[in-house]
């Protein structure tokens, strides 16, 4: 461990808490959802308690559980976490009581809907759709448009199929409540199916749902009110959305911003600005940061809080877009698996210091020796 940046004369912003509704936040780092395919039939498993009990003592603010489909055929992959039934929260809840124990850090999760994309290979079986024939099932989206020309369409959503998709987010958003979690974060971006809606590759539709950006926005914004009404007052409920699609001609910047600030006015309390996901067609100029000035585009014409994301890996620049007003937040995924102490290290180099537990003290190299403070046991 090298201390590789100045540290600033009043601290680093990168660690000062951050309160969103009723629930305040040690730091402004971010665990960002990590799909770890690794659910038996949408139930946690022992591997959810090691990674996320990484993740827990990692000195972050905030940690958030991966990307949970709100009924089955919501699922990414037959892998992936779920929230739809009494099966799937009980094992949900037992991760937990295994995981809170081990510090204070606050926990939230990201509920969500692959729409077309969904019934998809694990990564690293290929990713592609998996037909039913050979165990995966029928995809819904907005449009009977397949993510993939070789691939089967998805149905249609008719008004039938959008009230229950509704009502199954206001499910899980109750169960959600009642394991304690503290946070949402609803999935719009990516592709998935609230973004499906949002752009028109993947919305056709000529009625109240497609066509102007109004009507595109029409669901998504729906389905936000139905979980703003289920979820308690003082717990904050924040989207991730794609700012682009990276496709000329489509779901861009502006509509981005005109959609949160539709969120905005109806109680979201963050925007997670990533980007892409929706069409193979896409270009994207990864680099260092690619998608902060769309977090910075935001806060500043939305007034709302942020959180940068997308290869950010040094603790440099993660102060910086604290520090300079890109963002509120930034959250780490990739990073984190590679180094789940990132924040300890990012706390030695900028000068301040992190919550750890006292069963790692004895790591503090000397040259760092105020970084670690004491995780408080016991909080919830």
């Amino acid at each position: 461990m090298t201390a590789s940046a100045t540290p600033r004369p009043d601290g680093p912003r990168l660690f000062t808490p951050f309160t969103l509704r009723g629930l305040t936040l040690p730091n402004r780092i971010v665990v960002s959802p990590m799909c770890q395919y690794s659910a038996d039939d949408g139930r946690a498993t022992d591997w959810h308690v090691v990674h996320l009990g990484q993740m827990a003592v990692s000195g972050a603010g905030l940690l958030i559980i991966e990307a949970t489909a709100v009924e089955p055929i919501g699922r990414i992959t037959p892998g992936c976490l779920g929230l739809w039934d009494d099966e799937t929260e009980a094992a949900l809840a037992r991760t937990l009581e295994a995981i809170r124990p081990l510090g204070s850090m606050p926990i939230g999760i990201q509920l969500g809907h692959a729409g077309r994309k969904a019934s998809s290979g694990r990564p690293w079986e290929g990713g592609m759709l998996i037909p039913p024939e050979r165990g995966g099932w029928g995809t819904v989206g907005p449009s009977a448009l397949p993510h993939r020309p070789e691939e089967a369409p998805p149905v249609a959503l008719d008004a039938a199929g959008l009230a229950a998709l509704r009502a199954r987010f206001a499910d899980s958003t109750r169960r959600a409540a009642r394991l304690g979690l503290q946070a949402i974060e609803l999935h719009a971006a990516h592709g998935y199916l609230l973004h499906q809606f949002l752009s028109p590759l993947s919305n056709a539709r000529t009625d109240a749902y497609g066509g102007s950006l109004e009507n595109r926005m029409r669901f998504p914004l729906e389905v936000f009110e139905t979980i703003r009404e289920h979820w308690p007052s003082d717990r904050p409920l924040g989207v991730r959305v794609s700012a682009t699609d990276w496709v000329e001609g489509t779901w861009d910047p502006d509509q981005t911003v005109a959609f949160a600030k539709a969120l905005a006015a109806r109680g979201c309390d963050w925007i997670d600005a990533s980007s892409g996901g929706v069409s193979p067609r896409q270009q994207i100029p990864l680099g260092p940061g690619y998608q902060v000035p769309f977090a910075r585009r935001i806060r500043a014409e939305v007034g709302i809080p942020t959180i940068a994301v997308g290869l950010v890996t040094e603790s440099a620049h993660a102060e910086s877009i604290v520090a300079d007003g890109d963002a509120d937040l930034v959250a780490l995924a990739r990073g984190l698996l590679w180094n789940p102490r990132w924040p300890w290290h990012a706390a030695a180099e900028l000068g301040a210091s992190v919550d750890v537990p006292r069963q790692y003290w004895r790591a503090q190299p000397r040259e760092f020796k105020d970084v670690f403070g004491a995780i408080t046991f016991g909080q919830r």
